[in-house]
């Protein structure tokens, strides 16, 4: 057995803020992590190297050691070039001494430059050694195919997927914006040829959001006993009660998008529910829809991201909230898509 694939002798630690921290396994990669895991897209964008280093120290004492990131973060923002959470990550990593304190997971397979995309063998070769090199660590914890690539086939993949686990370089795999369809061929391809399986999925997936993850992925997650961790837990922000009114949408530079996207009658009839939860269970809006979250089958670990201490502080509270079975079951109702 590899020896990054030994779990950890406890899966659950008690942060420093005094919440106690349940881990949980994902997938059958081994690898045991928090019920939230902090997404590091702001890292390089909206949270400059004093933030990120600031932010990933009271992450790790808080129990909250799971960063999700990409070799294409945050490219979209002008000036940047692709790789810029990874490098802040990788100097933290340095600078704190705390690598093995930490689980990271990374991606490749989005368009990083002209023919710089995909999951062709070599690309990935190329990816993850210039990923590790930002990192400044010697191996991920978790290394996902960003998107399909139907242009690969599976095998060459999986093929060299099965190399960097053998390396070392590489704990465990998963999946990132794949099919219900395409990722069972994933897995179907994987045990006819001997080869590692993708351990987890990253779909999108929120109370607003859920008919993408439920109506396929859900089902063969529990199957196949793999992981979710899911994106865009908190719809934008849309959850967290922020957004109520046409006038809402200055409040920030997606804002618009946001009151045109999610104010209609469901949305309004799930902010209601979430008022009501909050307030019963004694939370914040953003607290219960991602409590919600935490408790749905099939659902590991989801995605949120913050860029203050306060707000980390919300999402520490929301890791060790409980909903009752009523409180559950009315957020369920007001946000049944079906």
């Amino acid at each position: 057995m590899n020896e990054f694939l030994r779990p950890p002798p406890q899966a659950w630690r008690r942060g420093n803020l005094g919440h106690i921290m349940i881990k949980r396994a994902l997938g059958r990669s081994g690898l045991q992590v928090p019920p939230l895991t902090f997404g590091g897209n702001v890292f390089g964008w909206t949270v400059d190297e004093a933030g990120t280093f600031s932010l990933l120290d009271a992450l790790v004492d808080a129990g909250l050691n799971f960063i999700d990131t990409a070799d294409m973060y945050s490219r979209w923002v002008p000036g940047n070039q692709g790789g810029e959470s990874e490098t802040l990550i990788g100097k933290w990593l340095k600078r704190s001494g705390k690598r093995d304190r930490v689980l990271i997971a990374t991606k490749v397979g989005m368009e990083m430059g002209p023919d710089a995309k995909g999951l062709a063998p070599a690309y990935i070769r190329r990816s993850l050694d210039a990923s590790l090199a930002r990192l400044q660590t010697d191996y991920v914890d978790l290394y996902q195919s960003h998107k399909d690539d139907p242009d690969t086939p599976l095998t060459d993949t999986l093929g060299e997927y099965a190399k960097h686990i053998e390396s070392g370089k590489v704990r465990a795999i998963g999946a990132s914006n794949y099919t219900a369809v395409r990722l069972s061929e994933a897995l179907i391809a994987a045990e006819r040829h001997d080869l590692p399986r993708y351990e987890s999925i990253q779909p999108e997936y929120n109370l607003y959001r859920r008919e993408p993850f439920e109506a396929g992925l859900q089902s063969l997650v529990k199957t196949q006993q793999m992981g979710t961790i899911n994106y865009s837990a908190l719809a934008s922000g849309f959850l967290s009660g922020k957004y109520r009114s046409a006038a809402d949408a200055g409040k920030s530079a997606r804002g618009q998008k946001i009151v045109d996207t999610y104010l209609n009658e469901r949305g309004f009839r799930i902010l209601k529910a979430l008022d009501e939860v909050s307030e019963d269970a004694g939370c914040t809006p953003a607290q219960a829809a991602l409590a919600w979250q935490i408790a749905q089958p099939g659902i590991t670990s989801p995605i949120v991201s913050a860029t203050s201490l306060a707000q980390l502080d919300e999402l520490v509270k929301a890791a060790s909230l409980s909903l009752t079975h009523d409180q559950l079951t009315k957020l369920s109702q007001a946000s049944e898509w079906r």
